[in-house]
């Protein structure tokens, strides 16, 4: 099979989800990425049986999910109904991730990502640890790279942020509101004697409403002149 290759230029691209509510949520956090390298990459999926003996040779590699964001937003790379595998394995998130282009390769990896393709337009596709994995992948050959140890990701989210503002959502959006039917709706001293049930029913209906909203999560960038990673408050 002759593949087309394409040039992509150095730059940067940003990748991943400040939605952290579980219908409407994706892999996080939104992050930037600078790639201070050039590389060619496949314009299209190639087949896993006809990419086996490319990837033998050792030139030609898996592209990283950096790389394929670079070459789509550039309009390099295209694709059908294809679901194709990139090199990346994570824990299901970006946590601890280098931001120089680089494939994410977690030691203790749960999911295998890829990008599923319709209509032109590509999602991030997750895929399980022991799940079959699809039949094309996207391939990129590097001219040069140069790769910095310490342009990466925060390793763990602030889940002290986080805990405070569940407390917060499940008083404000759960326990009051459920106090304030009982208030104007139940019998007289229901509260007095029901407040606990009032208390955790509000608490559930508080982390219900994670189905759809969730405060947005801190993302990352580069800094122009540092090149350092700076968390957008």
């Amino acid at each position: 099979m002759e593949i087309e290759w394409v040039q992509v230029t150095k730059g940067r691209t940003e990748l991943g989800s400040q939605n952290r509510s579980i219908l409407f949520g994706g892999i996080g956090p939104r992050h930037m990425v600078a790639i201070d390298y050039e590389f060619q990459i496949s314009r299209n999926p190639v087949s896993k049986e006809d990419a086996e003996y490319l990837l033998s040779s050792g030139k030609i590699e898996l592209a990283s999910e950096s790389e394929w964001h670079l070459a789509f937003d550039n309009g390099l790379i295209e694709g059908s109904d294809e679901i194709e595998l990139l090199a990346d394995r994570s824990r299901g998130d970006y946590w601890g991730k280098y931001v120089d282009g680089r494939s994410m390769l977690a030691d203790d990896w749960v999911m295998m990502i890829s990008k599923k393709w319709n209509s032109g337009s590509a999602i991030t596709h997750l895929i399980p640890s022991g799940a079959i994995e699809p039949d094309f992948v996207r391939l990129v050959r590097r001219e040069s790279q140069s790769f910095s140890e310490s342009q990466r990701l925060p390793l763990i989210r602030d889940t002290t942020k986080i805990i405070r503002e569940e407390v917060v959502i499940a008083i404000v959006l759960g326990i009051i509101p459920s106090f304030l039917w009982a208030h104007f709706n139940a019998t007289p001293g229901y509260i007095e004697t029901g407040w606990p049930g009032l208390v955790l029913g509000g608490a559930v209906l508080g982390l219900l409403t994670g189905l759809f909203w969730r405060p947005k999560t801190t993302s990352y960038r580069i800094g122009r002149n540092c090149g350092k990673v700076k968390a957008n408050k």
